[in-house]
């Protein structure tokens, strides 16, 4: 039991929860919404990418989109990613991809 609390306190033993996958991309205004839902254990945070490919000889553009609401459902975080991100390249346009 010591063990395994002071393994707690010093970051021993833990594991990294395993990447989300993928959603199906949504093309828009010619970014491409890529939904990544992060299960929390029947929960799950809007989260995903918006990319835009690079013009001729330039690597794609991606920015990560990550929110704080959480949905009880995978479908229902999806379509609120892709509505939510739709709203951010409106408002951002290729700004979006501007260091911050």
């Amino acid at each position: 039991m010591l063990k395994k609390l002071l393994s707690g306190l010093f970051g021993q033993g833990e594991t990294k929860p395993a990447e989300a996958p993928e959603g199906e991309p949504v093309a828009y205004k010619g970014y491409q919404i890529v939904p990544q839902a992060e299960d929390l254990g029947g929960q799950f945070r809007v989260s995903g990418w918006i990319r835009k490919p690079g013009g001729e000889g330039e690597a794609m553009r991606e920015h990560r989109f990550e929110r704080s609401d959480v949905v009880p459902g995978r479908e229902a975080c999806d379509a609120l990613m892709v509505s939510k991100a739709e709203r951010f390249i409106d408002e951002m346009g290729d700004a979006l991809f501007d260091d911050r």
